[in-house]
């Protein structure tokens, strides 16, 4: 029997990382409750804030937003999932996805399908910032924001490469926003933080 003084201290136990299809069905087994509200990032399933009554504000705003500018030009989901690679499955707030007959019931989202993506943040700021924003430049989301609650702020990331977003814009008084793969959409935001 080993003891702890013959274990080679040079190779530490690894992590096992969740992928897509076994966080899929692991859902499907019941292993998480009902009304969970968790997310797979990188591997590990992380539990997700609650969700507040500034949260819900700002998430029902711009989910007007963009129904009334993008019409029939992109499907507007609001905290749904999408693929991106084998370990993630994040749930942005809302994301405008490429339009698809089946509303991408056969078969669900991944990269080559999201058009740009919008983290609300309340209490969430950090992570989205530092852990989301960079998974979303690795898997190549042409685009990504964060609406900070917090401070007022909307963060625009575009142009992904190399695993971070080159162009980042912040801004406490947004206007008009054409998305990056919507050019001739204008996404009047003036109202966002309540003005």
């Amino acid at each position: 029997m080993a003891s702890l003084d013959t274990l080679d201290v040079e190779s530490p136990p690894r992590r096992h990382r969740i992928t897509v299809d076994e966080y899929l069905r692991m859902g499907e087994v019941g292993l998480f409750a009902p009304d969970a509200r968790v997310e797979l990032i990188d591997g590990e399933v992380f539990d997700m804030a609650p969700i507040g009554d500034s949260h819900n504000g700002k998430v029902d705003r711009l989910s007007r937003i963009f129904h009334r500018a993008v019409g029939d030009r992109a499907i507007v989901r609001t905290q749904g999932s999408s693929r991106l690679g084998n370990l993630s499955m994040p749930q942005p707030d809302l994301a405008l996805l490429a339009p698809r007959e089946d509303f991408y019931e056969h078969g669900g989202s991944a990269t080559a399908d999201i058009l740009l993506v919008a983290e609300v943040s309340d209490s969430t700021l950090r992570f989205d910032r530092d852990i989301k924003m960079p998974l979303y430049a690795r898997h190549g989301v042409p685009e990504a924001w964060i609406v900070d609650v917090q401070h007022g702020e909307l963060r625009i990331y575009r142009s992904p490469r190399d695993g971070s977003y080159c162009d980042e814009t912040v801004t406490s008084a947004p206007g008009e926003i054409r998305p990056v793969k919507l050019p001739d959409i204008a996404l009047d935001l003036r109202a966002l933080f309540g003005t």
